[in-house]
């Protein structure tokens, strides 16, 4: 755990004004997954991307119930913040447990999503899910392998959902036409 602090005490060395503003505005984007559920439910108005949506919701779906209700809870490991309460903190102190991180979750079940239906959005989603991470190691709310837990889980829940519902779209008529 010692080489996790030491890294989280690297990205306090960075705090300026404006990147303080700049890592609070990125990690709210996924507070409970709101810019990624938004983008899926857009995804969900147009037949052209409507599996991604399926896949997209499918997805936070599987990692809300992997990493949030169960891994969180199981783990029970406590937060960078609670063990270090000196550092001041630019966000309310979370009350939920520390591994996985939900918001680094979310952002790759998103990302993943994005990347597997087109490579160039997928390019653009995929920088908006590493800034949100980075943005929890910046805020001292998560260790290190909280984050690479989310991004590992992130992507396998993507994956499996996109897998799922590309098998179902071969199957049934209403997915089949659909990219």
């Amino acid at each position: 755990m010692r080489w996790e602090f030491e890294l989280l005490y690297f990205f306090q060395s960075l705090h300026v004004p404006w990147l303080d503003r700049l890592m609070v505005f990125v990690t709210s984007l996924a507070n409970h997954g709101e810019v990624w559920l938004a983008l899926a439910a857009v995804c969900l108005c147009f037949s052209k991307t409507r599996r991604l949506g399926i896949a997209m919701f499918l997805s936070i779906a599987l990692g809300y119930i992997t990493g949030n209700l169960l891994l969180k809870n199981l783990i029970a490991r406590s937060r960078p913040c609670w063990l270090e309460p000196r550092i001041p903190l630019l966000i309310s102190v979370p009350r939920d447990y520390s591994f996985p991180s939900g918001h680094t979750l979310v952002s790759f079940e998103g990302a993943v999503s994005v990347w597997l239906y087109d490579r160039r959005w997928g390019r653009a989603a995929t920088v908006l899910a590493v800034l949100i991470a980075c943005s929890r190691l910046y805020l001292f709310v998560h260790f290190p392998t909280d984050i690479a837990a989310g991004m590992l889980l992130g992507t396998a829940s993507a994956y499996i959902s996109w897998k799922l519902v590309t098998r179902a779209g071969e199957k049934m008529p209403g997915l089949k036409h659909m990219k």
